[in-house]
């Protein structure tokens, strides 16, 4: 499994022959500007919420591609009246495609489209496959329910955001990783702009401290499972 950086809580994600794109903002991000869009692959699109800054991209890369959409109920049915495919899915929901098994967990923020209109409730993703397993937060506060992952599948990377005002900080972050039982941390959802800059050797050692690995890629970089 190769997961790739694309900024702020883009990913890319290849399982096998399966090319996974996950929250992408790319064009509307100056820190990603080196990305060429018309070059990325997807043959899946997952969506964690409806906020500008992680669909911006969804429906240019879908209509090119081809990718399928993976998100809420409602996401997906927005995405469908432009003509998208897409599996709806919700909370606890899980679903077996062809490149693993997608589980829809809880995350705790907000949800809508830049018009204003509902976006469904947020979520993330745990994702099991090519005998890896990953969790992709999402944006979220620090919730009890990640508790309940570990309960279930044991994870070999957690993907959180860190970069706080909007979403967990470091601190929170790092007991995140306690309660999803995960030690390999891929932080993301930082330094976009001004609310969510860190200082990313503070943010490193902190984690280093309580034994734990945070890995900050730059954008374009990517890591192997």
């Amino acid at each position: 499994m190769k997961i790739t950086f694309y900024g702020h809580a883009s990913l890319g994600i290849q399982v096998n022959d399966v090319d996974i794109l996950v929250d992408p903002f790319i064009s509307g991000n100056p820190k990603a500007s080196h990305i060429n869009l018309d070059e990325l692959k997807a043959d899946y699109i997952l969506v964690t919420h409806a906020h500008q800054d992680h669909i911006l991209d969804v429906e240019a890369i879908a209509k090119r591609t081809g990718a399928m959409v993976i998100s809420n109920f409602e996401i997906v049915s927005h995405f469908e009246k432009l003509g998208i495919e897409g599996h709806p899915m919700n909370h606890g929901g899980m679903w077996d495609f062809d490149f693993g098994t997608v589980k829809y967990v809880n995350a705790i923020h907000t949800s809508s489209f830049p018009d204003g209109s509902y976006g469904g409730q947020p979520g993330g993703f745990v994702i099991e496959g090519e005998h890896k397993n990953i969790y992709i937060a999402g944006d979220t506060a620090l919730t009890f329910d990640m508790k309940l992952i570990p309960l279930q599948t044991k994870l070999d990377l957690a993907i959180l955001p860190i970069g706080d005002n909007f979403t967990m900080g470091i601190n929170d972050a790092i007991l995140a990783s306690d309660f999803v039982a995960c030690d390999k941390v891929l932080g993301y959802h930082f330094d976009t702009f001004g609310y969510i800059e860190i200082d990313h050797q503070v943010a490193i050692q902190k984690f280093f401290e309580k034994e734990k690995d945070l890995m900050l890629l730059e954008i374009g970089d990517f890591i192997e499972l």
